[in-house]
């Protein structure tokens, strides 16, 4: 055998393993991504608990004031209105939908409240379940909206919300019930903004915890009942779910009217925050709530989630708010911040579902 053919043969083999080492390589490499891809997709809530353990630590080092008790006590209070209207928003989500009226029901719930006990004279605890139900029929309108003409959410929705403003402004006469009207009216409709002080200058109010209540009881829902299950199950291939013998519709209609009734318990919690019956409270509850959704590893594509994802992310914000704040940084950069995060979560959402499917 000639030293050119020994030489080729050789060329050749080293080839073929350099191959086969590439290969190895990347079947490697595809398999931690398959893994990495699978612990994110049963394990929602860990992205949003990572970027919150990260944010706190970068922000503890910035400023020395922010582990002070009386800050964080301040970031529950401020992320608790927009909390409970994002555990709403997560029910929605979860069916694949959206609601874009989520603010509208509550403020509209909290006029209600408001008018009904101060202006009309009815008695603080039906004033109070007067603003609840009308919570909750708003958000059954939507659901049968979506429902029965079979229109996207998104569409059904942004009517209902322009509907929503509209009996806003004609119920309230653009008037603000002050907060010295609803003291006198009787204190329910504002004992959820009472200041406990707790000692060593921490602070909570009775709506922090009605929140972290209302989320553990939503959880229940969600993993321990049929009707959790089928949530997810609609969200996640509704005409598989049909198949299976769900009532999509109906389970549609209970998630809005659930949504809706949360909406309305969110806006007793507004008045206690803001110690008013304003029409013009939380504008922006409906883009901040979705932004708690999303950042806490809530699917916009349904199917997939959690409320301890979304709660996460509700503070998530609070925490980018207080450290920029801290760190005397300008407020445009805390949109600038939470854009970016909201672009990083449905990408990650996008990547585990492109990787998965």
């Amino acid at each position: 055998m000639s030293d050119s053919s020994t030489g080729s043969q050789l060329a050749e083999a080293g080839l073929k393993g350099a191959s086969e080492a590439a290969a190895h390589f990347e079947e490697h490499d595809a398999g931690t991504l398959r893994k990495l891809q699978a612990f994110l997709h049963n394990n929602p809530t860990s992205i949003p608990v990572f970027v919150m353990v990260a944010s706190i630590l970068a922000f503890a080092l910035i400023s020395d004031n922010f582990f002070a008790p009386l800050n964080l006590s301040l970031i529950l209070q401020q992320v608790t209105v927009i909390g409970v209207v994002a555990i709403a928003q997560t029910l929605v989500i979860l069916t694949a939908g959206i609601d874009l009226s989520v603010g509208a029901m509550m403020v509209l719930s909290s006029i209600v409240m408001g008018r009904a006990a101060v202006v009309w004279g009815i008695p603080m605890e039906l004033a109070w379940l007067m603003g609840i139900a009308t919570g909750t029929a708003c958000g059954t309108l939507n659901g049968l909206l979506v429902t029965k003409l079979r229109l996207p959410p998104f569409i059904v929705t942004l009517g209902t919300w322009y509907v929503f403003q509209a009996m806003i402004t004609l119920i309230s006469k653009s008037e603000t019930i002050r907060q010295p009207d609803i003291e006198a009216a009787g204190s329910l409709l504002q004992i959820l903004g009472t200041k406990i002080k707790l000692g060593a200058g921490w602070i909570i109010v009775p709506g922090s915890i009605l929140m972290i209540v209302m989320a553990a009881f939503v959880f229940y829902i969600l993993t321990r009942t049929a009707f959790g299950r089928h949530i997810y199950a609609v969200g996640d291939d509704p005409n598989a779910a049909r198949l299976a013998g769900i009532n999509v519709e109906g389970t549609l209609i209970k998630v809005y009217a659930l949504a809706g009734l949360i909406c309305g318990i969110a806006g007793w919690v507004l008045i206690g925050r803001i110690g008013a019956a304003s029409p013009l409270g939380s504008q922006e509850a409906n883009l901040e709530a979705i932004t708690a959704v999303v950042i806490g590893g809530t699917s916009l594509f349904g199917g997939r989630g959690s409320i301890i994802g979304t709660l996460f992310g509700a503070l998530i914000v609070g925490v980018f708010n207080s450290g920029l704040a801290l760190a005397g940084l300008d407020p445009l950069w805390r949109l600038f911040t939470v854009g970016v995060l909201i672009i990083v979560a449905v990408a990650i959402d996008q990547w585990i579902r492109r990787i998965s499917s």
